[in-house]
């Protein structure tokens, strides 16, 4: 779970190493494929593979077995293989603390680290976390938009039936926690652990201030085992001679799938002319889900035969799939539901629509800049209103080893014609055309005077942009910010299956 207020990113030292092959003691010269060292585990688990469905395959290994398929696998398939330091497999007492480093320090053009998202999760909680979206949680998506004293947070959206529902809702700002301040208090760990709850059961007090209101009041929030509503708020709003679809789309999770489908069939139905999808808060997901709704957007006529996006490996695999063996084939748009929760060859509805609006954020990340990247590329035009995406053009297939599910970039993506250089994000007139239009936490998500919605509506009709913000600033600060969300890694992301 992401945690508040490491008010700054910790900092990692490289340790300056030998390379492995070196005849340390206790490490083999040559590093062997890395079938020889799967799962070979210091603790090898029982029972069955919530994946394959089969017997666990563990035998007892030691933790320098499992350091050791770390170290096979990154220098096979990890993108950028010959940036990784060589490091002394001996100085690191987990595989955990090893793979830390096992990532390239480069950075992008603006200064970012080329590779922001290196992270690992338990196999069983990531089992729950992708197939359903469960977690302990409020049902709340803070959003943090001073990360440093003084510090503030507020409510980005709420999860529907979950317990903070009809207690906290988008806007609220959270003044202290269990006692502590949140602007100025010394006490993170404590702000941690009320705004991240470890488990369902786990209860805090929070002192918020609601939207649009001056008096704080007191609440307790009681954490439980939540299911994400990936797709919320489907309507459709009035226009002059027309409707416009919209819908929000927080995560590309399992659950998305038959919800997407839904809700294309009711805007459909409805005879929409143009629709706003709102991913200002999705990180991504599976990529397969993304193609799905590119060709629910655009339709067969505009993505037949044509490639929703190229994935480009290491050179080592410039034309095959490391993981089959096979060509290299590319992802097409999809026109049947693959089976992450509609039937599997269930086939798509679709609108047609020769345009897309796009509400962005910094939140907006990989799968969802997929999205983007991949209706641009047969020429649906992609219209972003809101904020520089996160820039994350990577993704990788999550790998189990030991009981551990680790994640490491394998492969860049790239539309139909050929573009995937969008490291440092998305912005809104550059590439794409559009308006940049900060966050408006003083109206709910839908509401026409959310300022990005009314932007969207107002460059419909006359492809204009708003003014900048400055006026809206001062009258509340809250309407025009942009938040910092604190969201788990692996909902940030481009998730591939085999």
């Amino acid at each position: 779970m992401s945690r508040v207020a490491s008010l700054s990113l910790p900092f990692l030292p490289l340790i300056a190493l030998a390379a492995c092959g070196d005849n340390l003691e206790g490490v083999p010269d040559t590093i062997e494929p890395q079938s020889v060292y799967a799962g070979q585990c210091a603790a090898p688990r029982s029972g069955i593979d919530p994946f394959t469905g089969d017997p666990y395959l563990d035998v007892k290994g030691s933790v320098l077995d499992e350091k050791l398929w770390l170290r096979s696998w990154t220098d096979d398939l990890y993108l950028w293989y010959h940036e990784v330091p060589r490091a002394d497999v001996r100085s690191f007492p987990t595989a955990l603390d090893y793979f830390d480093v096992l990532r390239t320090t480069a950075t992008t053009a603006s200064g970012k680290p080329k590779d922001q998202f290196h992270f690992t999760y338990t196999t069983t909680d990531w089992v729950a976390l992708s197939q359903s979206g469960i977690e302990a949680s409020y049902g709340v998506q803070w959003a943090l938009v001073n990360r440093v004293p003084p510090r503030k947070l507020v409510v980005a959206y709420v999860e529907p039936g979950s317990p903070a529902a009809g207690i906290v809702d988008r806007g609220t700002t959270v003044t202290t926690i269990d006692g502590v301040d949140l602007a100025n208090g010394s006490d993170v760990d404590t702000l941690n652990h009320g705004i991240s709850p470890a488990a369902a059961g786990e209860k805090h007090t929070f002192v918020v201030v609601d939207r649009g209101a001056t008096t704080p009041r007191t609440v307790t929030l009681t954490a439980a085992n939540i299911t994400s509503v990936p797709v919320q708020n489907v309507h459709t709003l009035p226009a002059p001679n027309d409707k416009v679809g919209y819908l929000v789309f927080n995560d590309h999770i399992a659950t998305a799938e038959k919800a997407l489908i839904n809700a294309v069939a009711q805007l459909r139905d409805a005879a929409i002319t143009d629709l706003i999808i709102d991913i200002r808060y999705n990180g991504g997901g599976y990529l397969d889900i993304a193609a799905e709704l590119a060709y629910m957007v655009a339709g067969p006529t505009a993505t037949t035969g044509k490639t929703f996006e190229r994935e480009m490996f290491n050179d080592k695999y410039a034309t095959t799939d490391p993981f089959s063996g096979k060509p290299l084939t590319p992802t097409p748009f999809l026109d049947k539901a693959l089976g992450f929760s509609a039937t599997p060859g269930q086939v798509l509805p679709f609108l047609g629509l020769p345009r897309v609006f796009v509400l962005t954020g910094s939140g907006t990340c990989s799968a969802s800049e997929a999205v983007m990247n991949g209706l641009a590329g047969v020429d649906v035009e992609v219209i972003q209103i809101g904020t520089t995406t996160c820039g994350k053009p990577y993704g990788f297939f999550p790998e189990d080893n030991c009981g551990i599910t680790y994640f490491s970039i394998q492969f860049q993506g790239v539309n139909h014609k050929a573009f995937g250089d969008y490291a440092d994000g998305f912005v809104p007139g550059g590439k794409l055309h559009g308006c940049v239009v900060a966050d408006d936490f003083t109206h709910a998500l839908g509401d026409p005077a959310e300022a990005r919605l009314a932007a969207a509506l107002q460059y419909r009709t006359d492809q204009t942009c708003p003014p900048p913000p400055a006026a809206a600033r001062a009258a509340d600060p809250l309407s025009a910010v942009e938040g910092e969300l604190v969201k788990p890694l692996w909902r940030q992301n481009r998730i591939m299956r085999r």
